[in-house]
């Protein structure tokens, strides 16, 4: 019989995953009797695709846990060129993506609110207002793999509610050879760049360095990673449906967009092992990554019916309004843009040793910062100020994208496009109207942990080892607004727009063409200038939260039987204190009636967060795998901060006035004091592996129940001492809306995989596999009491990936599809803040050939093509049936090549 051969390196990931040292001894012992046992049978070395399914599969196969892995194919190759795309391949995962590319993962059907990322085991900071890691910061080209914890054990630190992604480096004592390998990608989309001065291609390049030395006793992996990734976005959003006197629906207003997007970023990893002996061992890994992103969006915004515009020529159908024309339209000429620099650095420094026999301990210090600021930048343009200027005749036709609209102006005229306010907006702080918004949010966020653990091997018959430890970590982080309105110097209304950098087509919604400029050109050259915005509302997003935390941690390893059923496992208990803090400002009013002052607010609590998980080997690739847990995820940092936005209103400050009615008190805000989401979870899972290493089947059930949920809740709150404009309040109680713990509810799913060779079907397709994953989740959760319809953000029901390949020799080919239910998503609304909106149902498909010469002059050479998003699959948002944004993105191809020395 022809049998696979497992690589030392499947065996050491394996062997880590277990956290149990007996175990993965008892591993090595399988290893040895399997090399003996291929002397007498043929050996097959696996590379490429199948190889990164195997080492999967082996880590999922030899772990306590239920998890899920992704694997590289080699070094610098993991099968996706998105960690999150790869990762939403895997059963009960799902990506949502953000400009075409996906960027965090949701697991189980929750947010990412509740899950946790790690580094090599360490939590990491994120770069948005959440704990929620953006996937993208991380190249994969730099990682060997990601393992996805569904069910915790006592001695894994950071982990999530819904689960704990781990994405993991080379070690390089591990791979145990020297290698260089190169990777060079070059990248473009079929949709050319839309706005003028915008790159329509991209590249994607990276380099390892991987060699031992001092007879294998230090390693050393070097690695560097640049990626440009452009993208084009054709986009249509509607205000909403407004309802016409004979009841029917019409478009209320638009806006049709062109943006081009640009995504720069520098990865840089460098891990350094020193093992002189099997007792002792030290690691210093350090990652860091500078991530630059420039969105220029170029759109027209038409208020229409609500704009005042009159309706004519309306053509009805189903309820709707389908086509018609709109007179009297004071269009907006927009150019937006995004601007963002990211800075992470990690840094860990991780020692084993021996203690004593059969005692064993390990101190893990690690580092991880992150620097943002975000330029987020708005620009009005129109044919003249209120109530002045040339009107617009436009015809409008709706369709599967929105609708296409037929203008009777040119918006590509710079002699007719102004700089102006065209409707007059934020008169009250610009006279005139504001012309366009200038917000810059900066965040920094650090963490700093040490772990210090034990292990004792035992020869008990049921329990084969015991570790115990202590983790304690600090996170603070810290965001800053700054934020201004644009006007004109001198009180001016109206400008010529100078430095004009061409024409953005609007065309694939109708409109040929608009001006187009860049804002921070007018801004710098003094066109355009800042006037500082001092509403309260802008005040409060000033905030600080830091948080720390002390768990200890003991877990009790299981290698025993129950009659002719081996048995292998872990029992036990973390233990969390958690002292959180946060201060930021309470502000009201607005303008020169702006009062603020500082708040200060937080909590101590304790969690005891038991955990167990038993593996049943029923024989001949037949497991069955329990796991028991209580589990938690800490509040969003944006929920934890202290700011509030109050009022004092002093028409309500007399007699009648009740702290729940009528107060003249009331205020929004966060809740430094909120407590975590809580849940106690079951897992079972089904798994059986194919003989001769020719894939595995599972089947999965979970129930979580949260005890809590946080939601907002209007709460009785004490306003003394806050200024009430000299005036002597009646009351100091008032109704304040912050988050609160809430009710929870359950969450259960099934999910179900299988990897299959094609030989197991016949001998003729042994070059032939194929992957199925496919998840159903299901929740009694209310997100939002106060609108139960609201489903739970991030949760598809049903979810399905199908993945086909082929290879043969150096030949390879492969097409992938992911599909996902509507779900209520997280969008970044203005100034970074938080929107959730229902996304649509959608399905992606990638594929790729590659061909790998495995002798002769080009030995070592890799070519490869690959599509991604190949159906041209849009994102759309729709509300009460009516379609309310559009994107489409276009198919992205990428040509390359990889040489590995």
């Amino acid at each position: 019989m022809t049998k696979f051969k497992l690589s030392m390196l499947t065996l050491a990931l394996a062997a880590a995953g277990t956290g149990s040292m007996a175990y993965a001894q008892t591993t090595a012992q399988a290893a040895e009797e399997q090399a003996k046992a291929d002397e007498q049978i043929e050996v097959i070395s696996v590379t490429g695709f199948r190889r990164s399914l195997q080492d999967s599969q082996n880590i999922k196969m030899f772990n306590s846990s239920i998890v899920e892995a992704v694997s590289a194919e080699d070094i610098g190759k993991l099968p996706d060129v998105s960690i999150a795309e790869s990762l939403a391949r895997l059963p009960g995962l799902t990506a949502q993506r953000l400009n075409g590319r996906g960027q965090v993962i949701s697991i189980r059907g929750l947010s990412p609110d509740f899950s946790t990322a790690l580094l090599n085991g360490r939590e990491q900071v994120s770069s948005g207002d959440n704990r929620g890691v953006e996937f993208d910061q991380y190249p994969s080209e730099l990682l060997s793999g990601v393992v996805v914890y569904k069910t915790p054990d006592a001695a894994l630190v950071g982990q999530g509610l819904s689960g704990t992604a781990d994405m993991r480096l080379i070690s390089p004592l591990k791979h145990g050879e020297t290698t260089v390998v190169v990777n060079a990608r070059y990248e473009w989309n079929q949709i050319d760049a839309l706005n003028a001065g915008a790159d329509d291609n991209g590249q994607r390049l990276s380099i390892s360095y991987i060699d031992q030395f001092a007879d294998n006793t230090i390693g050393v992996a070097l690695g560097y990673a640049n990626m440009s990734n452009p993208t084009q976005i054709e986009r249509f959003e509607a205000w909403g449906y407004a309802d016409t006197e004979d009841g029917n629906k019409v478009i209320g207003g638009a806006k049709i967009y062109a943006n081009s997007n640009l995504l720069e970023r520098d990865g840089f990893i460098g891990v350094f092992e020193y093992k002189p002996n099997a007792d002792f061992s030290t690691t210093l890994d350090l990652y860091y990554s500078k991530f630059d992103e420039t969105q220029r969006t170029s759109f027209i915004e038409m208020p229409l019916f609500w704009g005042g515009a009159e309706l004519s020529d309306a053509v009805v159908e189903n309820g709707l309004v389908t086509s018609g024309t709109y007179s009297d339209v004071k269009a907006i000429v927009r150019n937006h843009g995004n601007f963002r620099e990211s800075d992470l650095f990690s840094a860990g420094w991780k020692t084993e040793f021996k203690l004593a026999d059969n005692w064993f301990g390990t101190v893990d210090v690690s580092h991880s910062k992150l620097d943002r600021t975000d330029l987020i930048l708005e620009s009005d343009a129109g044919t003249g100020t209120a109530g002045s200027g040339a009107t617009d005749t436009i015809q409008f036709q709706m369709n599967g994208k929105g609708a296409t609209f037929n203008a009777g102006l040119n918006y590509a005229d710079p002699s007719l496009i102004l700089l102006t306010s065209p409707q007059g907006w934020g008169g009250d702080i610009i006279p005139g109207g504001q012309l366009g918004y200038y917000n810059s949010p900066s965040i920094t966020d650090e963490l700093n942990q040490i772990r210090l653990s034990a292990k004792t091997l035992t020869e008990h018959n049921v329990f084969d080892e015991v570790e115990f430890g202590l983790n304690v970590s600090s996170r603070e982080k810290d965001k800053k607004a700054n934020e201004f309105f644009l006007g004109l110097p001198n009180g001016a209304t109206s400008a010529t727009i100078p430095n004009v950098n061409g024409t953005t087509s609007l065309a694939g919604f109708g409109i040929p063409g608009m001006v187009s400029y860049d804002p921070r050109e007018l801004i710098s050259s003094g066109v355009l200038e800042l006037v500082r915005n001092p509403n309260a509302d802008v005040l409060i997003k000033d905030w600080n939260v830091q948080e720390d935390v002390v768990t200890a941690f003991v877990k009790v390893g299981i290698n025993t039987s129950i009659g002719e059923i081996p048995v292998t496992g872990n029992f036990g208990t973390q233990v969390v204190h958690t002292d959180q803090s946060s201060y930021a400002l309470a502000a009201s009013g607005t303008g020169i009636d702006v009062s603020s002052f500082r708040l200060e607010g937080g909590d101590k609590y304790w969690e005891v967060l038991p955990s167990m998980n038993l593996s049943f080997d029923l024989g001949a690739g037949h497991f069955v795998r329990l796991g028991l847990a209580r589990t938690m995820a800490r509040a969003r940092m944006d929920q934890l901060r202290a700011s509030q936005d109050y009022s004092f209103n002093p028409a309500n400050n007399n007699s009648q006035a009740t702290p729940e009615n009528n107060s003249p008190w009331s205020a929004t805000g966060g809740n430094p004091a909120l407590k975590p989401w809580l849940a106690n979870a079951l897992d079972v899972s089904y798994e059986y592996y194919f003989d001769d290493s020719l894939g595995y089947m599972s089947l999965a059930a979970f129930y979580k129940d949260l005890e809590t949920y946080i939601y907002d809740q209007a709460t009785i709150q004490d306003f003394t001492g806050y200024p009430s404009g000299g005036i002597t309040p009646v009351i100091n109680q008032g109704v304040a809306t912050k988050p609160q713990n809430g009710d929870g509810g359950r969450i259960n799913g099934l999910e179900f995989s299988l990897s299959l060779s094609g030989a197991m079907v016949s001998p003729m397709l042994e070059n032939f596999g194929t992957i199925l994953t496919g998840s159903w989740t299901d929740s009694s959760i209310e997100s939002d009491p106060n609108n139960p319809a609201t489903p739970l953000p991030g949760l598809s029901k049903r979810v399905a990936n199908v993945t086909m390949y082929y290879e043969n020799g150096g030949f390879a080919a492969r097409v992938s599809g992911r599909y996902r239910s509507e779900f209520l998503g997280e969008i970044s609304g203005f100034g970074s803040g938080r929107d959730l909106k229902m996304i649509e149902a959608e399905t992606v498909v990638d594929a790729q050939i590659s061909y790998n010469f495995d002798e002769g002059q080009f030995e070592g050479l890799t070519l490869l093509l690959q599509a991604n998003n190949i159906t041209d699959e849009p994102f759309v948002r729709t509300e009460n049936g009516q379609l309310i944004e559009y994107q489409r993105y276009g198919r992205t191809f990428m040509a390359g090549l990889s040489y590995k020395f």
